[in-house]
Formats: C-alpha cells, structure tokens, sequence
C-alpha cells in the first residue's frame, strides 16, 4: 500500500498574494479611520473637526473641557475598582474549577464541565432581567458588586484554564506528592506558575471586555458613585456637550487610552499566549 503524500498548504502567489495584501490593508484601513480621525478631531480645535488641514493649530483644551464637564476622576475610580474585582474573583473561581475538573474524579464531572460549555452558548444580554431581579433581591442595586457579579465565574475562563492544565505532565504531580506537598499546593507552586501566560492572555481579554461593557452597567447603576467609564462617557456626550465632537472624542479617547497602551505593551505576548494554550 502506497503512502499517502502530505498535502502542502495553500500559499497564494503572484495576483492571489497582491490580492490578499491590498485586502489585508483597506481592512486596516478602515479599522482605523475611526481612530485617526478621533485623534484628529481632539487634537484640534471645534473649527476643524470636519475640515483636515495640516496647517491647523494643536490644542489640549478639548481634554481640559472634557475632564472638567464631568466626574472622569470617579468614572476611572469605579472602572478600576470594577475590573479589578471581576478578574480577581475570575482568577480564583476559574482556577479553582479547571483544577477540579483536569485532575480529579468525582461523580458528575463531566456533566458539570458540559454545563459550564453550555453557558458559552447563552448570551449575556439574555440574563439581564433576571440579573436585574436577583441583584435586587439582594439589595445592591447601583452598586460595583452588582455589576461584577453575574461575572465573577467564567465559563471561557474555566474551559481555557482546563485546557492548560491538563497539558502539565503529570510526573509533576507525583514528584510533588512525593516531596509531602498538598492538593493546594501544588496547584499553586506547579500549575499556576506554568500557566502565567494564559493568566496574563486571559486576564488582557477580561479587562478589555469588562472595561467596554455597556449594557449591563448602563441598566443596573443610577449614580455617579457606581458608573463606570462607558455610561458615563454615554451620559456625558448625550446630555452635557450635545454634537460638540472634539470634546466628546477628547473625552473617547481619554477612556480608551489605558486598552490602546495596554494592547500596544503587551499585544506580542498576548497572541503568543493563546498560541501556546490551544485546544489540547
């Protein structure tokens, strides 16, 4: 029987390549039209918000009116104080629950993990109004926790720490074991320091996501004392500067500014941390 020759991946030459490329950059290029002209616009004054001219003065008032048109200062606070809780409470659900689930045998494990799939199904929005009810019952409304909490165990989360998990050899759990230590133990003395990059690839996606969500924060908070970054900047581009467009972008890219550097300091490390997590 004749060995079967390894088929060689597509490679596009000549037009196809030229093709590819022009695509490649026009879709660039429209990500970041957007963003350019945000740039533009708070950079320079309302005159020249819809007028390009290279000779056109640069000015930072349009942050300077931003900042003080409304609370920034507290919708940074809130915003932090949010994310840092949801990762927080992501990292030790989630890592707790892969380690369970990739090292241990108990009744029901697999349908408990198939449950956990089944939640990558069900959209986010599609809870709200029980959300909103349960948050209620609990009498946090309008409040940072009620925010975090339909967050705080993640179902991505769980299956990506699970993965990784189960790809550490398990030599290394014996030789643990050997040397008197504990479940919880090894769990944080070999597991997760092997698993440091997913913990930074994933905690990179729960900030950006949580840092952008809308909806749900826009439902649950009344007051400035709970509004994160996006309600806020909602509200204030709404009802406090009308179609003033340098402020309002001034104001944009004041709240995207931390994604923007985050994503240029670690956008390498990020795509070679999904890269070596995979699907084992």
């Amino acid at each position: 029987m004749t060995a079967r020759a390894p088929s060689i991946p597509y490679q596009p030459r000549g037009f196809g390549l030229a093709l590819e490329t022009a695509g490649a950059w026009l879709l660039a290029l429209i990500w970041l039209l957007p963003l350019l002209y945000a740039f533009w616009t708070a950079f320079h004054p309302s005159a020249y918000a819809t007028r390009f001219d290279l000779t056109a003065p640069l000015t930072l008032e349009n942050f300077v009116a931003a900042w003080n048109a409304a609370p920034f200062a507290r919708y940074f606070l809130n915003t932090f104080a949010l994310v840092t809780l949801i990762l927080a409470c992501q990292f030790v659900l989630c890592t707790l629950a892969a380690y369970a689930f990739a090292r241990f045998e108990f009744k029901g494990r697999d349908v408990a993990f198939l449950l956990v799939l089944l939640q990558l199904m069900i959209m986010p929005d599609v809870l709200i109004v029980e959300n909103y009810r349960t948050m209620g019952k609990l009498g946090i409304l309008d409040s940072i926790p009620a925010i975090a909490l339909p967050y705080v165990a993640s179902a991505f989360g769980i299956f990506l720490m699970r993965q990784t998990f189960k790809a550490v050899p398990r030599e290394l759990d014996d030789a643990a074991r050997v040397e008197g230590a504990g479940p919880l133990q090894i769990l944080l003395k070999v597991y997760v320091p092997l698993a440091r990059p997913i913990y930074i690839a994933y905690g990179l996606v729960s900030v950006s996501y949580h840092w952008n969500n809308f909806l749900w924060p826009l439902i649950v908070t009344n007051s400035v004392e709970a509004r994160p970054l996006t309600v806020g900047l909602q509200v204030f581009s709404s009802t406090d500067q009308g179609v003033d467009w340098s402020i309002i972008c001034a104001a944009t890219l004041m709240t995207s500014a931390p994604l923007l550097i985050g994503f240029l300091l670690f956008q390498r490390q990020f795509v070679q941390s999904f890269m070596r997590a995979g699907i084992r």
